[in-house]
């Protein structure tokens, strides 16, 4: 039964998935089998080294990634010894493990912190399949995974979520909870999955350790932080991940190497820190090895398709951009860059020559222009494409051109929702609309959001930017049902982020037309509620914040 076409029961497969774990240890033999076993268990291990959970990547029509990292006390070091562990793994096509079509034994080593990354060929196109990880007699979770189509597949549809910007000190992951009911493809992460930022004692939780981290030590405790969140745990369970990142997993608004603050840290010292914060991202992270990083330096920009029906081209726009500049004038300067220019050729080559139906763009930082006072004056923030605008023009330029199919961004970053007809030109409406981008919400950052302050500062300014189809603030996530016709995107938001659960509503739909750039039709849902009953109001750090949210 394949999930392009019919939904799986997500709480069915915990519960199958629960009694696989139960049904006993099992071990490696010396053919690579496994057996069962009762006696002879190594207790050499610590106690609990899963307790980071599992997760999958990067699917492919015959492969996807499987992650898992051993640390019995993850956000102090991780508690393992200091010798190389065996760990061996399992892929079955039944949640019992009754039909395992895969397995091996993965080396988890200290100097990667006892992660493991496996590359598991082989598989079947458009299949789900279940995988575990046993080292000792300690057995992981069971995840859950699914390859893509075959290349040349015509999948009738395909169904997937994304998010972004889960500030661990913003609130809590109560998105997730609903995510992980969702039937889906996979999910794609567009960047900030952890903060930089040191701790705050006046958030709804804390940040570990005394101050941001700049250390290998100190990014791998701030990632196990957000791993040892039961929901976030659960929805990389449930389904494999496309992950990519933006500037908190390193370093707030950084561009290429240089730092938020370059007075503060030397090249010298912000390289070094740019390399720890990418080793510890690989890390915990379910990509494949060619994304382990050299020094500094980590490949992410990459591309995966879906049969015929999508290609999703997930971009990397911190590590070779320009410095943001300052002024309108200066956004305008034509050598100003994004990508870099080697990542902007693969980009437009692959735009034009992948012959599907959509073209996705998995993209960190908003392309539609984004005014940010109302009147005559005109406020941006440079730090998105606003502050590299020949570039952008050119790219617009070529999807209005007839050769890209479909194209249609998402995008992470602004803790709110805009949903945009995307133009060459954004000053003069009569330019033709090019293609569209949902600039999808935050996860947790921000906090609870005023809604009324939000549509105060912005509903003015959208009433003077036709290609604003929709805002919002409210925190939440997307998800797309896609198919040879339209792109169908539903909003889905939760009432509170500052209590651990909450309804989940959808607060609109828009839908996408295949053949027709832009927003074809915006569907009104369910009206804010107010998060008043949520109790506390707690301080949120929001470096989004452009109107007054504080209450």
């Amino acid at each position: 039964m394949s999930r392009f076409e019919l939904p799986v029961s997500r709480r069915r497969f915990v519960s199958t998935a629960a009694a696989a774990v139960a049904a006993g240890p099992w071990l490696i033999t010396p053919d690579g089998a496994y057996a069962r076993i009762r006696n002879g268990i190594d207790t050499t291990l610590p106690e609990g080294v899963f307790t980071l959970g599992v997760a999958s990547g990067d699917p492919l029509p015959d492969a996807v990634v499987l992650w898992t990292r051993l640390a019995p006390q993850p956000t102090t070091g991780g508690g393992m010894p200091a010798r190389p562990v065996p760990v061996a793994w399992e892929v079955a096509e039944d949640a019992g493990f009754r039909r395992v079509v895969r397995c091996g034994v993965a080396t988890a080593r200290p100097e990667r912190a006892h992660c493991v990354h496996v590359d598991v060929r082989g598989l079947r196109p458009d299949t789900d399949y279940h995988y575990r990880f046993r080292t000792g007699y300690q057995v992981s979770p069971v995840g859950r995974t699914r390859t893509a189509p075959a290349a040349h597949a015509r999948p009738s549809r395909l169904r997937f979520a994304f998010a972004s910007c889960q500030d661990y000190q913003g609130g809590y992951y109560t998105a997730y909870q609903h995510l992980v009911d969702e039937d889906l493809a996979f999910v794609a992460f567009l960047g900030d999955y952890i903060y930089e930022g040191k701790p705050n004692p006046a958030a709804v939780r804390q940040h570990e350790g005394v101050g941001e981290p700049y250390t290998l030590d100190e990014y791998r405790n701030r990632h196990a932080r957000y791993r040892t969140d039961p929901g976030l745990q659960a929805v990389h369970a449930a389904f494999p991940w496309i992950v990519t990142f933006d500037d908190h997993e390193v370093d707030n608004n950084f561009a290429d190497g240089i730092p938020q603050d370059p007075d503060q840290q030397s090249p010298d010292a912000f390289r070094a820190r740019r390399a720890a914060a990418f080793q510890a991202y690989y890390e915990h992270l379910p990509l494949r090895r060619s994304s382990q990083p050299d020094g500094p330096d980590i490949q992410v920009y990459r591309r995966l398709r879906f049969g015929t029906l999508a290609s999703l081209h997930v971009l990397d726009t911190r590590q070779y951009r320009s410095d943001q500049p300052t002024t309108l004038a200066a956004a305008q300067d034509p050598t100003l860059t994004m990508t870099g220019a080697k990542q902007e050729s693969w980009l437009t080559e692959g735009l034009q020559s992948y012959g599907t139906t959509w073209n996705l763009l998995a993209n960190q930082v908003m392309w539609a222009q984004n005014d940010r006072r109302a009147g005559p004056a005109q406020i941006f923030s440079f730090d998105n494409w606003d502050g590299y605008r020949v570039q952008r023009r050119r790219l617009l330029e070529l999807f209005g051109s007839g050769n890209v199919a479909n194209p249609v961004i998402l995008t992470g970053d602004r803790h709110c929702t805009w949903v945009c007809d995307l133009r060459p030109d954004f000053d003069d409406p009569a330019t033709p609309v090019v293609g569209a981008e949902l600039t999808g919400t935050s996860i947790s950052s921000g906090g609870d959001p005023d809604v009324a302050a939000f549509h105060a500062a912005y509903d003015p300014i959208k009433a003077e930017s036709p290609h604003w189809r929709y805002i919002d603030n409210r925190r939440g996530y997307f998800v797309c049902d896609l198919d040879q016709q339209r792109l169908l995107s539903s909003l889905r938001v939760v009432d509170t982020v500052w209590a651990q659960t909450s309804d989940v509503r959808t607060a609109a739909q828009f839908v996408v037309e295949a053949g027709r750039p832009g927003i074809a039709e915006v569907i009104e849902g369910a009206p804010p509620v107010s998060a008043a009953a949520a109790g506390p109001i707690y301080d949120v750090d929001d470096d989004q914040d452009s109107y007054p949210l504080r209450r």
